[in-house]
């Protein structure tokens, strides 16, 4: 085996499988921050976003046993960070049931209005790509923050790239109109402003 083919993710996790657990810390610090990425853009939430980034490794780490060094190590890894985030959606959903169920406000973040428009405006982006059905959340993330093809999204979303190319589309086209909606709270205090 070459230096460059130990280097490969595939070679690396055939180390780890094998148990060596410096091995799994290297392919944990060479994804961390794409896998990051992605989940933080699914979630929105940074710190939900990184506890599902640790469950991610740990199930890859409990998983390994299950990994085919066959097929590329990052798609593996991307499909338990999708799987988590979808887990984290169905778990989020229960709760907001439940809570409106028997009648529970959510209390509001308490933080100062924003006045800067470009991170106003990011945080609309974050909102509308969160509010996002996963059907249309998934190949957008996976295309446009973890940069793969619209076969790679196909492959690990089980579709065809212009299943994918059309899930795209539209998502782009919601998230167009969510921005420039305004929400409940901007429109209430445009009216107080304007009185």
């Amino acid at each position: 085996m070459n230096a460059a083919d130990a280097d490969r993710d595939e070679a690396i996790a055939a180390r780890a499988k094998a148990g060596d657990r410096g091995a799994f810390d290297a392919l944990v610090r060479r994804h961390k921050d794409g896998i990051y990425r992605f989940v933080r853009r699914y979630v929105r939430n940074a710190d939900d976003a990184y506890d599902i980034l640790q469950s991610c490794f740990i199930s890859a780490w409990q998983g390994l046993g299950r990994y085919d060094p066959a097929r590329p190590f990052l798609r593996w890894l991307r499909t338990i960070a999708l799987n988590k985030c979808r887990d984290f959606g169905r778990r989020q959903a229960v709760r907001g049931f439940i809570l409106r169920a028997f009648a529970l406000e959510r209390a509001e973040d308490p933080g100062t209005v924003e006045s800067d428009p470009d991170a106003e405006r990011l945080a609309r982006m974050d909102r509308a790509i969160a509010d996002l059905p996963a059907f249309y959340k998934e190949p957008l993330l996976l295309t446009v923050v973890s940069g793969l093809s619209h076969q790679e999204t196909a492959d690990l979303l089980k579709s065809t790239p212009k299943a994918v190319e059309m899930r795209l589309y539209r998502a782009r086209h919601k998230i167009k109109i969510a921005m420039h909606e305004k929400t409940a709270e901007e429109a209430r205090r445009d009216a107080i402003e304007d009185k």
